[in-house]
């Protein structure tokens, strides 16, 4: 019965974060359509590479939440004959992808500023109207990442947090346009491919964070050391468990999977040492993220 409710619970706990999700990165599809083609209107006709440079992150940003809400809908799915586990690490692969993202379009923003760099006698002088474009893109940009890192940590999302980290991204790069097209209206043209510049190594190096991070927990990455020992402290509380080994666990997308084995009176019937072993589950599952817990009964 307790198992039961533990299934339960963790059932209404996903269906929680799935609507949170969709919500939150609709709102953002809205925000980066809107920013994207403004930006890169304006930046085309005013001649600000780092505001074009910023259309194209806001574009990259429509991709990513497209992931997102593809990941977050794919990982709710249960267990099937192919994927006996369930599909939690599709949020993993997701996180994987975003990272990869930011990658490409880092690189591609860093090739382009370079190549203005090169040849400054080609970099034109900036219109006016692209600095209050900068300036509202910052102020919308921070306040979509205020918004989302909310709801992510409300709801224990790694993969909403890294989608909330890259509006934040964003948010410092239109910082960074915005300073650059100052410079270039005060006469310093090198400031606007500079800033195009700046913006492409924070993407760069974002992605890069986000790409290893995601392929760490598809290798089978054990939970943080903190957690682990939580957890370890609370199954040696069970009453009858006297030692534990071969504890291990893995990331399952937010969740944790839990291989231990327990350590139980050897005179104690089988029954007995299942009680203990079970009673361990539950009081685990019930106080943390954990997806399962496997429990290995040793007599001593």
């Amino acid at each position: 019965m307790q198992q039961s409710e533990d299934i339960s619970d963790l059932a209404e706990t996903n269906e929680v974060k799935v609507k949170a999700a969709r919500k939150s990165t609709l709102v953002s599809v809205v925000v980066n359509t809107f920013l994207s083609i403004i930006q890169l209107v304006v930046g085309f006709f005013s001649g600000s590479q780092g505001l074009i440079s910023d259309g194209i992150h806001s574009f990259s940003d429509l991709f990513s939440d497209f992931v997102v809400l593809v990941a977050n809908k794919k990982s709710q799915r249960g267990p099937d004959e192919d994927h006996p586990y369930g599909h939690h690490r599709y949020e993993n692969a997701a996180s994987l992808i975003l990272g990869g993202v930011l990658l490409v379009v880092g690189v591609g923003m860093l090739l382009s500023a370079v190549h203005k760099l090169r040849l400054p006698d080609t970099i034109a002088s900036v219109h006016p109207v692209a600095l209050v474009i900068a300036v509202l893109s910052l102020i919308l940009k921070e306040i979509l990442f205020r918004y989302m890192i909310a709801v992510a940590t409300k709801v224990k999302s790694s993969m909403l947090v890294a989608n909330a980290w890259h509006a934040r991204s964003d948010a410092a790069s239109s910082f960074v346009v915005a300073i650059g097209i100052i410079g270039n209206l005060l006469g310093y043209k090198l400031f606007d491919p500079i800033a195009a510049f700046i913006v492409g190594i924070m993407i760069f190096k974002m992605g890069a964070t986000f790409f290893w991070e995601a392929f760490n927990d598809l290798m089978d990455r054990a939970a943080d050391s903190e957690i682990e020992e939580k957890i370890k402290k609370t199954i040696l509380d069970i009453d009858g468990v006297q030692g534990i080994h071969e504890f291990k666990t893995r990331k399952m997308g937010d969740l944790i999977s839990v291989d231990v084995h327990i350590e139980v009176d050897g005179e104690l019937t089988v029954r007995c040492g299942h009680d203990i072993a079970a009673a361990a589950r539950t009081k685990v599952m019930g106080m943390y993220d954990v997806l399962n817990m496997m429990t290995h009964i040793d007599p001593i």
